[in-house]
């Protein structure tokens, strides 16, 4: 079983949450996050984008959004890309 790059954008619950905390707690819970930045939505709003290696394995990217939207503060997480590596 191989490895894909999985590019996913996390949406938080308003612009009052602390992204710094955010993005912490993200690389807590998915150690394979290689590469991470905010992404200015707008009327305030920043979301975070971020590149991780995971596992080619089937569903792998839904549990990965699951995993992720239990972290306080996080609205939504959806997968923009995922590539081979």
């Amino acid at each position: 079983m191989g490895s894909v790059a999985v590019i996913m954008r996390v949406m938080p619950e308003s612009p009052e949450v602390n992204l710094e905390e955010l993005k912490k707690a993200l690389k807590e819970k998915l150690p394979g996050i290689q590469d991470i930045r905010e992404d200015s939505i707008g009327f305030g709003l920043k979301a975070i984008k971020f590149a991780a290696i995971v596992n080619d394995a089937g569903g792998e990217t839904d549990e990965i959004e699951k995993k992720l939207s239990q972290i306080p503060g996080v609205e939504r997480v959806e997968t923009i890309e995922v590539t081979l590596t």
